[in-house]
């Protein structure tokens, strides 16, 4: 075992667990009544900082950190370029959904997405639609990510797979069932500074062992000329396909309930704003540094064939052991911070929106503490048991996971907030048709190549916008009143 790169490793876990549990210690002060709103919302007290914080790391996940980095390895400067899309998520999502959101779920005493969903189309289908689609997708994410947590900390440390994944389950399930929302929070905020130090580092570490920025620029040339333009090392970045991500990673995640629940949680107007601007400049600061890292390992370490190995590979060998162990808390941090943040959404759910909407309405305060802190760790306990040996099912699902959501939900959304001719029927067909097009398509494309050269979930989201207008209209027009319902 390398204890010069597992010292740093343990110190971050602890420090993150022990966050964790001051945060649990907070919210135990808060009155029964407030319970369910600081548990599963934080109180809707974030401020700038932390708001910014938390929607990049719930946003920054493995793929950020181990795939996206190894794909740049292998396509070169195309893939940075397609990746610097995810600079405007943040700014999007809060400049789209901003103030009405917050104000509109104070309004409709909201504290998930769903809660805001059943307030606005007043529906039972439009809740167990939403309901179910969190739970399936967002729990084979959640689980996907244990993985590739568990894998990081077994190819880094040298533990068994099943220790490493024993290690990460025990550190993130202790602190969220603790400490709820706030924890994940707070602990995001870490994690999001962790992220930005590690990748600086990283990235001036390769620099150096590459001799320079030109020095890398030219082996990359020497080696293969596409790998420094924007179609890919074998030139197959359409034009198509990489604008296309700007619906994938900008436009379609404010479709995605774990970022949209953060527009709920901000203190006041002057902390979204804040927010706006330091979750801008840090995701592109994470962003960009991550890709570059792995488009410059390339020279330095020629013939990687696995990419989610390239950032602990490239880590191990640029960088003094201990200072890799640092540095690799950030890929760490993210994983753990997407983790977190869907475990707690899950348990939102299936505690908020399925059992006290539909199984026991009239649950008491304690029993509904109980319930929500044994949700969350028994949903925990499911993940890491499916962990320890995934189907591929598992994996699959993980892949197209964001891409079902945002078709299911960024219309209901957004149309439910600024359209007042939305209603229940535009918000089911929108629902039903959106994530059954989009499977569709993925799996049509991942047979015969993407449609008309674009990524799967543009069509679907265009569908669904057409099936909501449609039957909004067609069905049952009625105009809502923001203010006071149905009018």
């Amino acid at each position: 075992m390398n204890w010069a790169v597992i010292i740093p490793l343990l110190i971050f876990l602890i420090i993150i667990f022990f966050i964790g549990i001051w945060s649990g210690r907070k919210g135990a002060k808060v009155a029964d009544a407030d319970f369910l709103q600081d548990y599963f919302l934080g109180g809707r007290g974030l401020g700038g900082f932390v708001l910014a914080m938390t929607m990049v790391a719930t946003y920054g996940s493995a793929s950020s950190f181990l795939g996206g980095p190894g794909t740049a390895y292998t396509m070169g400067f195309g893939w940075v370029l397609l990746a610097m899309t995810q600079v405007v998520t943040g700014y999007f999502v809060l400049m789209v959904l901003g103030k009405k959101f917050a104000i509109l779920a104070r309004r409709y005493d909201a504290l998930t997405l769903v809660d805001f969903l059943k307030a606005r189309y007043n529906s039972a289908p439009v809740v167990i639609l939403s309901a179910a689609a969190i739970i399936v997708f967002l729990f084979s994410a959640m689980a996907a990510q244990w993985i590739g947590g568990a894998r990081l900390v077994e190819s880094l440390t040298g533990v068994s797979y099943h220790t490493a994944l024993f290690i990460f389950a025990v550190s993130v399930l202790v602190y969220v069932t603790v400490g709820g929302f706030r924890a994940v929070a707070v602990t995001d905020a870490v994690q999001g500074a962790v992220m930005v130090v590690g990748t600086l580092v990283l990235l001036g570490g390769v620099i150096i062992a590459g001799g320079g920025i030109p020095n890398i620029i030219s082996d990359l040339i020497t080696e293969n000329p596409n790998l420094v333009t924007p179609f890919g090392a074998d030139g197959n970045l359409g034009m198509a396909y990489v604008s296309s991500f700007w619906i994938l990673v900008g436009v379609g995640v404010v479709g995605l309930p774990q970022i949209a629940v953060r527009s709920m949680a901000y203190k006041n107007s002057r902390s979204m704003h804040r927010a706006l601007i330091i979750g801008t400049v840090v995701t592109g600061v994470i962003m960009l540094n991550m890709h570059l890292i792995g488009v410059f390992a390339r020279p330095i370490l020629p013939g990687i064939d696995v990419g989610d190995k390239v950032i602990p590979m490239i880590a191990m060998d640029v960088l003094p052991a201990w200072l890799a162990g640092l540095v690799l808390a950030a890929p760490m941090a993210a994983i753990m911070s997407t983790v977190d943040s869907l475990l707690i959404l899950v348990s939102s759910t299936v505690v908020k929106d399925v059992y006290l909407n539909y199984i026991k309405p009239e649950a008491g305060i304690k029993t509904v503490k109980r319930i929500s802190f044994g949700v969350t760790a028994l949903l925990g306990a499911i993940v890491y048991i499916l962990a320890l040996d995934p189907p591929d099912l598992l994996i699959f699902l993980n892949l197209f996971a964001f891409g079902g959501l945002e078709a299911a939900f960024i219309w209901p959304i957004v149309l439910g907030l600024y359209w007042k001719y939305a209603n229940k029927y535009g918000a089911i067909a929108s629902m039903v048709t959106g994530m059954t097009s989009y499977i569709a398509i993925y799996q049509w494309s991942s047979s015969n190549g993407n449609l008309f050269g674009l990524h799967p979930v543009v069509l679907p989201v265009v569908l669904s916008l057409i099936a909501f207008v449609v039957f909004s209209l067609a069905v049952k027009r009625e105009a809502y009143d923001f203010d006071g319902g149905k009018v």
